[in-house]
């Protein structure tokens, strides 16, 4: 048997760089690139055979590591799963640093490979920089933090490691269920280790990452069931719908069958805001029409969803007294809820009912209902997003204006705060991922960053990213990267001089003002804000700050027009959102209080939780 000796480090790089995938028929690299910010632990070993392989697997540079993994997150979304990155980084704070990139990925089932750097297998030097050493058990670390957030985890303490975990990572990576992140800490000494490894070894491979199980018979014939009962069905579309890339087949099924379309904040933009049973957005953030339709709905149909609090309205929205029926290809997905399971492809599957269906579709009165409460929510909309004179204008406002700008073809990315509601309730997508959510994990920071990453994954559309100040402070570094790079973001700042969403909820909960927006600073000496816009300049981007949508119409077209990063800033009111639509969210209220407010509230509580499901 052919060898090639290699270092660990070596061995690694050039297993990556042999990985392939396939993008519309055609072969390419199953990783587009490794992300690495070098530190001692990474870049003697990883650092210098990343050196050697700048042909076959490109290193990008970023300034921070949060930033820079949470950017591979995003590329890997935007790509529905089929292409991804690697990260490395040093051994501690480094690596720290990415923990909650990783917690984004696991959460949202998302491929990316975590290489940070660890102590030494042999322990020669021991304690060295930035080790962690716990008293107890001398085999824990900082990568060991890594295990909760990683699908797979693994420590790599002998370079023939590599040989049994490194095919173990791309199973998991590529694999529809298990998908999510993967970590191998390389500890520093062995990536720099040479071993005799098999050439077959790194013989280029092409990675199934779209596999499509059909259904078991029995549960599609139970499905098939179920929905010809159905007098009033209803289609709740998750991210699994553009993981499978299943877009066109959702559509083809709810127009053939008569069944609306509602969208959890990851499958939106699964189906065409306008089409005939498009029914917007569901749960706490929900239409008025999808939430309406869902409490009068017989049979609710999930695809590709796994249900979190904000898309159930906490259980009390859904399923409620429907008949719930969850298609996912992850077993644990579907029986959630007390679900009638059907395990499979979302693609496949759906394919398959509509062929057992043959022309079944639901009552004309379902349909006529349907579109009722569709132009009534429309017409919402509309009011909502219209254009205004107000010196601060509302978030909604400037979500319409965005959505304006950027078309049939852009792509709004966002994350955390008040916009996700109102974009989730608003936006418009006309095309498949033409809608970027974070909000499996509501990742403060992941905008920007985000946004860089769906750049480069499609780097033909233009990217819309939507942030509010707070996001903004939290993470904004990326933004040089995006100009260092030529990746061309069209950034919004929403600046409303604090936490404006938690504010909100903190009156809601019956709390005073406290802590969240700046004005409500305890200890507070200095009244002075952020320019943003010279900020954003400082990091090599155009900016502007406006005054009104008028002038943010204008600027937003402007930034079309520039070449580079473009950032625009305007003044906002941190207190309106869209009071139509909307589900109950279940947060806490303390039992007992000396406010009045909070008791009140806390009534409020115990009287919504009733309706809310167990189980």
């Amino acid at each position: 048997m052919a060898t090639v000796r290699l270092t660990a480090a070596q061995a690694v790089v050039r297993y990556l760089a042999a990985q392939r995938t396939l993008l519309d028929g055609r072969e390419a690299p199953l990783f587009a690139g490794c992300w690495a910010i070098f530190g001692h632990g990474n870049v003697a070993g990883l650092g210098e055979a990343l050196h050697q392989a700048r042909a076959t697997l490109p290193t990008f540079r970023a300034h921070n590591e949060q930033g820079m993994a949470l950017a591979a997150v995003a590329f890997a979304k935007a790509k529905n799963r089929r292409q991804m990155m690697a990260c490395t980084t040093s051994i501690g704070p480094g690596a720290m640093n990415m923990l909650t990139a990783a917690g984004v990925a696991h959460v949202n089932r998302l491929p990316v490979l975590f290489l940070p750097g660890d102590v030494f297998a042999n322990r020669r030097p021991d304690p060295v920089l930035q080790q962690i050493e716990n008293f107890d058990d001398a085999t824990l670390g900082v990568t060991d933090c890594f295990r909760p957030v990683s699908r797979w985890w693994d420590r790599i303490t002998r370079p023939e490691q590599l040989l049994t975990s490194l095919p173990r990572a791309m199973q998991v990576l590529t694999d529809p269920v298990e998908c999510g992140p993967v970590t191998l800490a390389m500890c520093q000494d062995v990536q720099a280790e040479a071993y005799d490894y098999p050439e077959e070894f790194f013989a280029p491979r092409v990675r199934a990452t779209l596999r499509r199980p059909g259904a078991d018979a029995d549960e599609l014939a139970r499905v098939v069931e179920l929905l010809r009962a159905a007098e009033r069905p209803l289609i709740v579309a998750g991210g699994g719908v553009l993981f499978s890339e299943a877009t066109a087949t959702l559509a083809a099924f709810a127009a053939k069958h008569g069944i609306p379309v509602a969208e959890s904040q990851a499958g939106k933009s699964s189906i065409a805001w306008d089409h005939p049973q498009a029914v917007g957005s569901i749960g706490v953030t929900g239409s008025s029409a999808a939430n309406t339709l869902a409490r009068e709905a017989d049979v609710i149909l999930g695809v590709g969803t796994r249900l979190q609090d904000f898309t159930t309205g906490s259980r009390a929205l859904l399923p409620g007294s429907a008949k719930l029926v969850q298609l996912n290809i992850t077993p644990y997905d579907s029986a959630k809820h007390g679900a009638v399971s059907i395990i499979g492809d979302a693609k496949r599957t759906l394919e398959d009912l509509s062929k057992a269906l043959g022309d079944h579709a639901a009552v004309p009165a379902w349909a006529e209902r349907t579109r009722a409460l569709v132009a009534e929510w429309n017409a919402a909309v509309d009011h909502g997003t219209a254009p205004s004179n107000v010196e601060l204008p509302t978030d909604a406002q400037v979500v319409g204006a965005v959505n304006r700008a950027a078309g049939a073809d852009g792509v709004v990315v966002c994350a955390a705060g008040g916009l996700p509601g109102e974009l989730h309730k608003l936006w418009r997508a006309k095309k498949p991922n033409g809608y970027h959510m974070e909000y499996g994990f509501s990742c403060m920071g992941y905008e920007i960053a985000g946004g860089l990453g769906v750049k480069m994954a499609l780097p033909e559309r233009e990217i819309f990213v939507m942030v509010g100040d707070g996001s903004y402070m939290m993470l904004n570094a990326e933004l040089q990267t995006s100009v260092m790079l030529g990746q061309k973001l069209i950034v919004t700042v929403l600046d409303n001089r604090g936490y404006g969403c938690i504010n909100r909820l903190q009156g809601a909960c019956g709390g005073a003002n406290f802590n969240n927006l700046i004005r409500d600073v305890d200890h507070r000496v200095d009244d002075g804000w952020i320019d943003f816009a010279a900020h954003a300049r400082s990091l090599g981007a155009e900016a502007e700050k406006v005054t009104g949508i008028g002038d943010l119409e204008l600027a937003l077209q402007r930034a079309k027009a520039s070449p580079k990063t473009y950032v625009v800033v305007i003044d906002t009111d941190p207190m309106p959102t869209t009071e139509a639509g909307g589900a109950w969210w279940d947060v806490a209220v303390p039992e007992t209080s000396p406010r009045r407010e909070v008791n009140a509230a806390h009534a409020g509580y115990l009287k919504a939780r009733a309706a809310q499901a167990m189980g």
